[in-house]
């Protein structure tokens, strides 16, 4: 086993502590040692790296390490593991660099340049006259076999036979230091962004090394990438009606992401910022005849290139994956007309199938006509009886991997007969044989390679490790049909103690540097510092799904403040001398609200029942629209426009819905355990049928209350003021209208307006106490009341108030989002003068119910449904008005 070593600096460069040796730990035996070369010593580059460290030398890399910490966790950059239950992880990112050299890195830029024109060749071929499969040099098995070659793609032909725009290849290097390739990615291929964030934040951290060894710079792939989808895209520009753009104009260009829940959607967020691109997901985009738009509050808008980074089968649930949410009905239909382009094309992703290893040299030499420059892993597919045996002959163990990506066809990992996979380890081909042999199809044979191992600073030891590393190369299609490699890639170490390389797993990243003799170029993707000249005020484009989620986080949001408000009221009055005059619109209000379920009967049996039926159904899995639920709906519309909101106020949101939860469980205010079914009158039994703690109950409320405030707040004060923002606005006055039109209206009908009890109630509701109070000490009058929470302008929530402000800010909206012109919201909803007056409201009618009270009410809940379905058509679904409906 080597030795252990330590690095020497320079006395003369460096203070006392800094010329303290690093120690460094040896590497397992039989793997290459990135940093150290066999005789002892260092390898140059590393050499070089070391001693341009400044003067606090090794010493700094503590510093160096928290900084990096410190810039992840103020990036916000995440990294989303699915079985994570605690959410989003903190990117793994580790202080040193992986360093190759020049001459090197022309060998594997060779090499993986290679490989892309190879697999961008298989798969037109495969899409195309199928000569490989004819002259058997691929096996059909494996192609029709595999989930992720798609019929609906056959015959389909990009421009210039382009398939493939990006293409990954996974290297390791073997113990005798060639650079083997380990995996293809060709379907929609991750790591661009993180890449990048690495790069920003390490070369930052040493910036007198990365200058002094020259290394390449990055930003010109990138930019690279953008002209290629752009040149693709142009060549659809003007086929459509609405393309009049003129020859100079650029197409629009979108990033398709499966969204938040995504694994790697921070960097989908990120590069579509780096790239100036529009971050989508499905349901932003939609086709009309053969085109693809986007959905904007402006009307829809021409989409000519996708950049997409979900998964092949769900890209369009009309010829895929038919369970697919997060595709885009038509998109291949749009493709095949020729009227977008889509990278890569949906159906590359059999490409990234192991068992291809072991057909590549004989197709590099049909379609190329050249040997491959980069070796790959010595690869056996079961499918074939020759290969099976020939590996078990040379083979004990090896790495068992799944011929199709997990589930297909062999079943769930973990299950008796499915491949484990490379995290496992290798295995004995002796104890698989009997598997194998009844499915070969599903199993490939991978010979185990011993990663090289690449050095990390343990910051906790003050020394350097190092963990077995994979380096992901990236190769990009110029417009010329060519490809360039990126200088550098997404290096990838393993997790403490583990051999196979995962994210998953617990692994971790770091910056790739590759060294050049030339003066480094000084172009950045980066925009130049900005002068008070190039200073513009413009909207940026806001997608309807953003819009929608908005209006939804505004309506929700106010529909909680009502529930919550209400169901206080309630519990804090059931003990008073009031409680049973009052019983009856309690009920009503808290039916018509969705405390309560309208059908259950338990809710007109006593107060005690109804006490029961509305502590019951708070919490969010109850059968109403009950609190719970709203706080859940309010969490979903907020988490969907994430970048929108301030740390304070996403917190809130979460934290509301938490709290809440977390005191329904305290209190045992939750539903019962799955095999206990709701009964037939909606009503969802409690866990306990023991008494609750009301006190408790009303202390959550109050806290609840407390932080829909703050989110109010942050709504009203923390976001930008753009037509979006008005939206949500909108969804708050909209919800405000109707649930005070609604209490009204039941307040009228109960009868309880004109008692003290029930007046009290309506100030309560309407959060005029105080207001009152000082403006009529000690009387109840009708008017004055009426008079407060109806017509009253000043009064944010008096009825009249609220609804001229909704009309001024609909017409706001559909100034600043223009698109289709329309009937104005104006004639939609009547001005204020057109409403009732006040004497006329103030008519108790032959029966005390106040008939012109209650018409306005019902009016106006009318038109706030109506108002919403109009919302929702002109700006969120775009569905195309009656042509007696269109203003010129």
């Amino acid at each position: 086993m080597p030795t252990q070593t330590t690095l020497p600096f320079d006395a003369a460069a460096h203070d006392e502590e800094a010329r303290a040796p690093l120690r460094t730990l040896p590497v397992r035996s039989g793997h290459w040692d990135e940093l150290s070369a066999p005789e002892g010593g260092l390898r140059e580059p590393w050499q070089q790296f070391f001693g341009l460290l400044d003067e606090a030398g090794v010493a700094g890399l503590d510093s160096a390490e928290a900084s990096v910490a410190r810039q992840v966790r103020e990036n916000d950059i995440t990294y989303n593991v699915y079985a994570d239950r605690g959410g989003p992880r903190p990117w793994a990112l580790d202080v040193l660099p992986l360093i190759i050299g020049e001459d090197e890195w022309a060998l594997i830029e060779r090499g993986v340049a290679q490989r892309a024109r190879l697999l961008n060749e298989i798969v037109a071929d495969v899409y195309g006259p199928q000569t490989l499969l004819a002259r058997g040099l691929l096996p059909p098995a494996l192609v029709f076999g595999h989930p992720g070659y798609l019929r609906a793609v056959k015959g389909f032909v990009p421009p210039d036979r382009q398939y493939l725009q990006i293409v990954a290849l996974d290297l390791a290097r073997s113990p005798a230091g060639q650079w083997t390739v380990v995996s293809h990615r060709t379907e929609a291929p991750s790591g661009l962004g993180y890449l990048l964030e690495n790069r920003l934040i390490v070369s930052s951290l040493f910036a007198e090394p990365f200058r002094a060894m020259r290394v390449h710079r990055l930003a010109p792939s990138y930019s690279q990438l953008v002209a290629t989808l752009a040149a693709a895209a142009r060549t659809l520009m003007g086929h459509g009606p609405d393309d009049a753009r003129g020859a100079n104009a650029s197409p629009h260009i979108v990033l398709l992401t499966p969204g938040p829940f995504s694994e790697t959607y921070f960097e989908h967020v990120f590069l579509a910022r780096y790239l100036g691109l529009t971050l989508v997901e499905g349901k932003d985009l939609t086709v009309r005849n053969d085109m693809l738009y986007l959905k904007t509050l402006g009307g829809l808008e021409r989409v000519h290139a996708v950049l997409r980074r979900l998964d092949d089968t769900f890209c369009d649930p009309v010829e895929l994956r038919a369970d697919s949410t997060i595709g885009v009905p038509g998109l291949l239909q749009v493709m095949r007309a020729g009227n977008v382009m889509v990278s890569n094309v949906p159906g590359a992703g059999f490409a990234e199938s192991p068992a291809l290893h072991g057909f590549m040299p004989a197709m590099a030499q049909a379609l190329l006509g050249e040997p491959l420059a980069l070796p790959g892993v010595a690869t056996w597919w079961c499918g074939e009886d020759a290969a099976w045996h020939d590996a078990q002959a040379q083979l004990s163990d090896a790495l068992l991997l799944p011929t199709w990506p997990r589930g297909q066809p062999g079943g769930q990992p973990g299950t008796a007969g499915t491949p484990p996979g490379l995290a496992a380890g290798p295995q004995s081909l002796a104890g698989w044989r009997e598997r194998i042999e009844r499915m070969p199809d599903a199993f490939t044979i991978q010979q185990p390679l011993r990663y090289s191992y690449t050095p990390r600073y343990e910051s906790g030891a003050g020394m350097l490790g190092a963990r077995p590393a994979v380096l992901r190369v990236y190769a990009i299609a110029d417009p010329q049909c060519g490809w360039r490699v990126l200088p550098g890639g997404f290096t990838r170490l393993a997790a403490e103690h583990q051999e196979s390389v995962s994210m998953q797993a617990g692994g971790s990243s770091v910056d790739t540097w590759v060294l050049s003799s030339q003066p480094g170029t000084a172009f950045s993707m980066l925009p130049r510092p900005m002068q008070p000249g190039d200073l513009r005020r413009e909207q940026r484009r806001v997608p309807s799904r953003a819009a929608e989620n908005l209006f939804w986080a505004g309506r929700y949001g106010e529909r909680a403040e009502n529930g919550v408000r209400l169901c206080r009221l309630i519990l804090g009055s059931l003990e008073g001398s009031d409680a049973g005059e009052l019983s009856g619109t309690f009920i009503e209000l808290a039916a018509a609200s969705g405390l309560v379920p309208s059908a259950s009967g338990d809710v007109r049996r006593g107060l005690d029942a109804f006490e029961r039926v509305l502590v019951a159904n708070l919490h969010e899995n109850a059968r109403t629209a009950s609190i719970g639920q709203t706080l859940a709906g309010q969490a979903y519309a907020c988490g969907e426009i994430r970048g929108r909101l301030s740390s304070d106020h996403w917190r809130n949101v979460l934290a509301s819905r938490n709290d809440f939860r977390d005191a329904l469980q305290a209190l045992s205010l939750v539903p019962a355990s799955a095999s206990s079914s709701a009964r037939d009158d909606g009503v969802t039994p409690l866990r306990r049928a023991a008494p609750y703690d009301r006190v408790a109950l009303i202390r959550a409320l109050d806290a609840l209350t407390t932080q829909l405030s703050a989110i109010s707040g942050c709504q009203g004060d923390r976001m930008t003021r753009d037509e979006a923002w008005r939206l949500l606005f909108a969804g708050r006055h909209i919800e405000r209208v109707a649930a005070m039109a609604t209490m009204l209206r039941i307040a009228a009908q109960e009868r309880t307006l004109t008692t003290p009890a029930g007046f009290d109630v309506m100030l309560q509701l309407f959060d005029s106490t105080l207001t009152y109070r000082s403006l009529y000490p000690g009387r109840l009058e009708v008017p004055a009341l009426l008079d407060l929470i109806v017509t009253d302008p000043t009064n944010p929530r008096g009825l009249y108030g609220v609804y001229g402000r909704l009309r001024t800010r609909l017409d706001e909206i559909a100034q600043a989002a223009g698109g289709p012109r329309r009937e104005p919201f104006a004639a939609q909803l009547a001005p204020i003068e057109a409403l009732p007056t006040l004497e006329d409201l103030c008519e108790p009618g032959d029966d005390d119910r106040y008939p012109a009270l209650v018409a306005l009410c019902d009016s106006l809940a009318a038109r706030m449904a109506a108002t919403s379905n109009e919302i929702s058509a002109r700006w969120f679904s775009h569905a195309t008005p009656p042509a007696a409906q269109v203003w010129s």
